[in-house]
């Protein structure tokens, strides 16, 4: 009886709460829709100094090495290395149609191990590889695995959510596979947050950016995190007696897709970089001026950067690297204003550097995915440059 009790009051004050949470509004309010009112008067007073063109550096070797620093400033502390270099454990093995497939714990830092997926062609290396990224899609209980087709040893679960994801955002293929079976040495590993570097309570959302603002009163940021760990793993992948450590690639859908021009703009060891439908301009993304917009959050919050490098400034710095953006006409995350304005962007700074047929922006005819065209326009690209 007294249980009972207990589960009722506790339905009942809950409902309560839910009900003055939404009923209780004040007349005057400073912030709508995960907005400040005054966002357009934030967006106006951006200037971006130092961007290419308005930086007093004119040299365009010492601007990048600037505008690095000053990315790497805005991310705060990193990770600290690993004090006897990568360890690496074999959890896994298996082959596959044409490649060996691997599940691995590597330790990128002295705090923590991370669990990745290594594929590696059958035959003579060394290999060119592609470190491919997996995407946000505010679902957190896969990550690699999104990438790449889980091994044997994953339970059921995770092989069941994979192949849904695939079909979902991929039209079926695991794109990780799919470029080993073209000869590629293939990396993915779980982002903090996703697959088994979640909460141990499950996946939660909602969680997300509670977790992501108690690191920052550590002094440290969790989208940074990811981004230093895209660059281990790249150093990494590098190390690899089969790969070939001048033919290195990354490529990524939303997330990933911001993860991979990132990875391009900060780290030399990518030789080329193919984003998916993450392109845009902070004007057109965090203004009021659509329904919906990819506001990101704290998945790509950089403390500061916006006043000094939009995101098309940054991905500028991997000029004059072969680059390939791929954005959708019909993604509602993405305002195509926004994406016209970047990519014109970018454009301006590869041409400045008589590097124009390095790097390629288009708009397709598709919503916020990766099918499989698109995966066979990355590896015609990554053949081409590669």
């Amino acid at each position: 009886m007294e249980k009972s009790i207990f589960v009722f009051c506790t339905i009942f004050f809950g409902l309560l709460a839910s009900t003055f949470s939404y009923a209780q509004k004040r007349e005057k309010c400073e912030f709508k829709r995960n907005l400040p009112v005054y966002a357009d008067s934030l967006i106006r007073d951006l200037n971006y100094p130092l961007a290419w063109g308005n930086s007093d550096v004119k040299d365009f070797d010492e601007w990048r090495k600037v505008a690095r620093q000053k990315v790497f400033d805005c991310m705060l502390t990193p990770p600290p290395a690993p004090s006897e270099g990568y360890e690496v454990k074999v959890l896994a093995e298996e082959q596959r149609d044409g490649y060996k497939a691997q599940k691995i714990e590597i330790r990128l830092s002295r705090y923590y191990a991370v669990p990745a997926y290594l594929l590696i062609p059958g035959g003579k290396g060394p290999f060119p590889a592609v470190n491919v990224l997996h995407d946000h899609g505010a679902h957190l209980f896969i990550g690699k695995e999104k990438m790449i087709q889980p091994l044997a040893c994953e339970n059921s679960l995770v092989k069941t959510d994979a192949q849904q994801w695939a079909n979902q955002l991929y039209e079926g293929q695991f794109v990780g596979d799919y470029l080993a079976r073209h000869g590629y040495v293939v990396f993915s590993a779980d982002a903090p947050m996703w697959g088994e570097r979640g909460q141990q309570e499950g996946p939660k959302r909602d969680r997300y950016d509670m977790i992501a603002g108690n690191m920052m009163m550590y002094g440290i940021d969790l989208s940074a995190y990811m981004t230093y760990d895209d660059i281990a793993g790249t150093e990494f992948l590098a190390s690899l007696p089969e790969v070939d450590a001048t033919r290195i690639g990354c490529m990524g859908c939303s997330m990933g897709a911001y993860r991979a021009w990132m990875l391009s703009a900060l780290s030399d060891r990518v030789k080329a970089g193919a984003a998916v439908c993450w392109m845009v301009t902070t004007d057109e993304q965090m203004s009021f001026n659509y329904s919906r917009t990819e506001n990101g959050g704290f998945a790509n919050c950089i403390p500061g950067l916006r006043r000094w490098l939009d995101y098309p400034h940054v991905a500028s710095m991997a000029c004059p690297k072969a680059m390939l953006f791929i954005n959708g006409s019909q993604d509602k995350l993405f305002p195509v204003p926004g994406v016209e304005k970047a990519f014109k962007t970018m454009r301006d700074v590869w041409k400045s550097q008589g590097a124009n047929e390095k790097l390629e922006t288009e708009l397709w005819d598709i919503p916020h995915s990766c099918p499989v065209k698109a995966q066979e326009r990355v590896l015609q690209f990554f053949q081409k440059n590669l």
